[in-house]
């Protein structure tokens, strides 16, 4: 162990049914390539085995490290802040390394592909690295906690798409949630007009202070606390950041996003798949009143996303907080996607779906549209299983680094659009708002006085 030092058709004449079947499910199959062919560009046969440095094994890490799909392959390497979590790991995977710097462990020489489930201001820098290196990465979610770091990652990840990459969303492998995407695509409810989603999940009263956690230094000597606050503006140690696990720390800007990066990418995830969305056009925000400490206690957004090949434009509404929107169906649930086409709504979350019909008719199902356009799944654990099937010549994850990224850079700029106190016009090939120079400044990170990066951290190194 080291120490401390250390149903319409588009323009082209193609159906929706046509769309999916070549959008959605031309990967659908695994191709099994030769080891020989393989060998000349680095990839590994689907016969041999991934050695993977996992990078944070505390709760979800160690979970994750110890599912099937993850655990038949090689890990070689593990990396933990906590000096407790990697004692642990180590009993259960006596041979491989054991590093508290992740940089260090990008650099040993027989790594193919990294898992990182550390906290997620650490996220975009962990999947920079790694793709530039040529390592595979499978990235717990959110991905990153600025526009500008959602970017970084899919620009590098479109310089290296050879790399099987995985946003860990798991539940876009949960078959109702494909279903669902089917269903939309399909056009079980008519073109699509508008959507809403929510959660209502709240912080804790000790987070509702709106400031940092005092100052409790010195951390536990089995805590490398400077290495956990890693690229973000230093912060003194205090346990509240991390006895409540991501709950607690993920409230504060230099740390998270709050409940748009957490939850908003597994819900917001469901819209974006299913309305086959790709940049916004603009974006508005209110929330809780703004600290400089703490995200919003309760966000509501609004994004106006293009017309594409095969529906409208659409508005898309976030929530949270406990607010939730009004005149849709179920919108008592605690968190659900709404969409309403031009036949009725569909109501979802992981393992529920309804369809409400403006006739007044309901339905479950829509028999007349094929099941399978979208890959099968097992479940949750497929989610990983694609990624290991992708590093080793398969095909590309559903929630690859191009597809995941616009997922989270949507989510990055409500509060963006928080902050600024603006509606903002959003030139997505730019990275600007037009009508905003303001939100210059929560848009990069990087050139921002009193969040840059700390000294030694860079992003896309």
């Amino acid at each position: 162990m080291k120490n401390k030092k250390d149903s319409k058709s588009n323009s082209k004449g193609m159906t929706r049914r046509d769309f999916l079947a070549t959008g959605l499910a031309a990967s659908a199959a695994i191709t099994v390539v030769p080891g020989h062919v393989l060998a000349g560009n680095g990839r590994k046969a689907p016969s041999d085995k991934l050695n993977i440095a996992a990078i944070g094994i505390g709760k979800m890490g160690w979970n994750d490290i110890n599912n099937d799909a993850l655990k038949k392959e090689n890990i070689v390497a593990l990396c933990d802040v906590n000096e407790e979590n990697l004692e642990k790991a180590s009993k259960e995977f006596p041979g491989a390394k054991t590093y508290i710097d992740w940089r260090k462990a990008l650099e040993q020489k027989d790594v193919d592909a990294v898992y990182c489930a550390t906290n997620d201001q650490s996220h975009a820098f962990i999947s920079t690295w790694a793709m530039n290196r040529g390592l595979h990465v499978f990235c717990q979610k959110p991905i990153a906690i600025t526009v500008e770091e959602s970017r970084a990652i899919r620009n590098t990840y479109l310089k290296n798409k050879k790399l099987s990459t995985q946003m860990g969303t798991q539940m876009h492998a949960h078959p109702n949630v494909r279903r669902v995407v089917e269903l939309v695509r399909g056009g079980a409810i008519g073109a699509p007009q508008e959507a809403w989603v929510w959660c209502s999940r709240t912080p804790s009263e000790e987070i509702k202070h709106g400031r940092y956690f005092t100052n409790m230094d010195p951390a536990p000597d089995h805590l490398h606390w400077d290495l956990w606050v890693g690229p973000s503006p230093y912060h003194a140690f205090n346990p509240s950041y991390i006895d409540g696990g991501c709950l607690e720390w993920n409230w504060f800007w230099d740390f998270g996003a709050g409940q748009i990066g957490d939850m908003g990418s597994h819900m917001m995830d469901m819209a974006a798949w299913a309305l086959d969305l790709d940049y916004p056009t603009s974006c508005e925000a209110t929330g809780s009143p703004i600290s400089n400490d703490t995200v919003p206690f309760w966000l509501k957004t609004t994004w106006e996303h293009p017309a594409n090949n095969w529906r409208p434009a659409v508005k898309v509404h976030w929530s949270d907080g406990g607010k939730k929107p009004d005149g849709i169906p179920e919108n008592d649930r605690f968190k659900a996607v709404v969409i309403k086409g031009e036949k009725g709504y569909i109501v979802a979350d992981y393992g529920y779906r309804k369809i409400w019909y403006h006739n007044g008719e309901t339905a479950k199902e829509v028999p007349d549209i094929e099941k399978g356009t979208i890959r099968s799944t097992e479940g949750p654990l497929t989610h990983y299983q694609e990624w290991v099937d992708g590093c080793k010549g398969g095909p590309t994850p559903l929630s690859n680094f191009d597809y995941a990224s616009k997922v989270i850079e949507n989510n990055m700029l409500a509060l963006v659009a928080y902050q600024s106190g603006k509606k903002l016009e959003w030139d997505a090939e730019n990275m600007k708002a037009t009508n905003c120079k303001e939100a210059e400044k929560y848009i990069k990170r990087s050139e921002t006085p009193g969040t840059t990066y700390r000294h030694g951290w860079v992003l896309n190194g």
